[in-house]
Parts: C-alpha cells; sequence; structure tokens
C-alpha cells in the first residue's frame, strides 16, 4: 500500500533567537505538531543558520543517530569523547550517541554566518558505546547522480549509522532524470530539497520542501531547475 506526505516548506515550525534561526520540519524544542513527530525512524531534520561566533553549549544526547550536514560556512565541534574538529560545507559528521555524550557546536567563524542541515535518526540498538565520525565529500561524485553518504554498513560508502539507512546527496542540471531503488521493501524514502525544484512520481517539489513515500520500489527523479540539490533519506517506517 502506497502512503505519501507533504510538508511544504512555509509549513515548517520556526524559532529565531536571534543568534539561531531554525526551521523544524518535525517537532522540536518549542514547535509541536501532534501531525508532525516523526517519518519512520527520522526523528529531526533541522535547518539552522547560526550568527558568527556563536552556537550551541555543551549539552546531552543518548540512543539517537545524529548526522550533521553544513551547507555554508564552517562547524567548530567538541564532545566528551575527545573530539574536536571543525566540519565545513563538503563535509558530514556523524555522531552514534549511544550511553551517552556531551557536545557543543559553534559557528568557527567571527565574520560569516553557518548554515546546516541537522538530522536525527532512531538508532535499531540502544546504549551501543558512543562513535563519532567526519569526512569530506567528493561533491563531483553527486553530479546528476546519488551520492551516498550513509549507510549501515561500517565499509561501505560514507560514514556508517546503527540503523538500515541509506543517505544521499546529488546534484542535479535542469531537466536531468534520475531513478532510485529503494534498499529494503521495509524501508520508505523522505526527500528534502535543499535547493532548486524536482519532480517526484508526478509530486513537485521547490526548495526546502520535504516528502515522504513508502509503498514503491523505484521512484523516478526529474529536476526542473538548474543546480537542483536533494538529500534523500531511505529509511526504515517502523520503528
Amino acid at each position: 500500500m502506497e502512503y505519501s506526505v507533504l510538508h511544504r516548506a512555509e509549513t515548517r515550525g520556526a524559532a529565531d533567537f536571534g543568534w539561531l534561526k531554525a526551521r523544524y520540519t518535525f517537532s522540536f524544542a518549542n514547535y509541536y505538531d501532534p501531525k508532525r513527530i516523526h517519518f519512520g525512524v527520522l526523528r529531526v531534520l533541522n535547518d539552522d543558520i547560526v550568527d558568527a561566533g556563536k552556537g550551541f553549549g555543551t549539552h546531552p544526547h543518548d540512543n539517537m543517530e545524529i548526522i550533521t550536514i553544513p551547507l555554508e560556512g564552517a562547524i567548530a565541534h567538541q564532545d566528551s569523547m575527545g573530539n574536536g574538529s571543525v566540519i565545513q560545507k563538503g563535509d558530514i559528521q556523524v555522531m552514534s550517541a549511544g550511553s551517552g555524550i556531551t557536545h557543543s557546536e559553534f559557528n568557527h567563524h567571527e565574520d560569516q554566518l553557518a548554515r546546516l542541515l541537522q538530522i536525527w535518526i532512531f538508532p535499531n540498538k540502544k546504549n551501543v558505546e558512543p562513535r563519532y565520525g567526519q569526512m569530506s565529500l567528493d561533491i563531483h561524485q553527486q553530479h546528476n547522480r546519488f551520492q551516498q553518504i550513509v549507510s549501515p554498513d561500517p565499509e561501505g560508502e560514507g560514514l556508517w549509522i546503527h540503523q538500515d539507512a541509506w543517505l544521499h546527496l546529488g546534484c542535479f542540471d535542469n531537466e536531468k532524470e534520475t531513478d532510485y531503488r529503494i534498499k529494503r521493501k521495509e524501508n520508505g524514502v523522505y526527500i528534502f530539497v535543499i535547493k532548486g525544484a524536482v519532480q517526484v512520481e508526478g509530486q513537485t517539489l521547490s526548495q526546502r520542501d520535504g516528502y515522504g513515500i513508502y509503498g514503491v520500489e523505484i521512484l523516478n527523479f526529474s529536476s526542473k531547475s538548474d543546480d537542483t540539490q536533494i538529500l534523500l533519506l531511505d529509511i526504515p517506517v517502523k520503528l
């Protein structure tokens, strides 16, 4: 049985803390919508703008797979595992919070904004040993195709998490068509348009729109603008 849900960009939750401007696809912090708690194991998809030199002070997490994708600028990271690093556009970061961690994230620059996507995915194993991963992506592998950036396989392409989930980024020319075959029949797909526009199975999506679909094996994408950038999450739909 096919099922889909559409989240237009303008319907997302919003918060303005001065130093942080955020849009929430799913309920988070001061934004709550009982119809928008999660899509399958996807719990959080936050679209953040962080002022120069500002950020999130040390705070805890547990039993969550946390993925950070910088879109502009750079984020300085520190955590209780002893990791200290800077992630920037073209990088990806994964934290398996497991049995518990604390960390902080600050805009690394004092003279420019940082923009990032933060994604939380429920794990399929609880109380694992916390783990950190970071890598720089070859963005040429995203041109007119979906580049795998996260998977369940420690030896696979990209980073790995404790969940039967595959994340991809793609950047497509206008009118470029491509297909995506879902990895597991138990999975659905959540599509987030970072920029541009795309048509997916007859549904037209614009910048920052989100679209979840379940019950299909193959999805057809047709880009409707130059430099259309898409985040695709192939994820279990049952918790």
